[in-house]
């Protein structure tokens, strides 16, 4: 199930970048000064449309991730420490359970033999 969405998605997405990417194949220059955009050192020549838009769709995906990550920090950590907790919790009773065992195989004190000791 989890497969066939995930194909249902990617064509959907193909759907929508093909004709795109067809669309806008002219090729533009994009000049990264805004007070001088005929400065040649901050200018890109003759790239297609698409690559630009393709590139900042993918800049926006990864910095978005980035942020993602960095926010959920808070929740890493907390389950890191409960992780740890529960494994502390798990040695524990592991550690219980073999000294209960080793108890119960050791010969007890006799039991009350119906004498009275006065």
């Amino acid at each position: 199930m989890t497969r066939f969405i995930k194909y249902a998605i990617l064509i959907a997405v193909a759907i929508i970048l093909v004709p795109l990417s067809v669309a806008n194949r002219h090729p533009v220059s994009l000049s990264l000064n805004p007070f001088d955009p005929q400065d040649p050192r901050f200018t890109i020549p003759d790239i297609p449309l698409f690559w630009v838009v393709f590139a900042s769709l993918g800049l926006g995906i990864v910095l978005g991730g980035i942020g993602a990550w960095a926010k959920q920090g808070r929740w890493r950590k907390e389950a890191r420490v409960k992780r740890r907790e529960a494994n502390k919790w798990h040695r524990e009773a592991d550690e219980l359970r073999e000294f209960k065992e080793q108890v119960e195989t050791k010969p007890g004190l006799p039991g009350p033999s119906g004498r009275n000791a006065a």
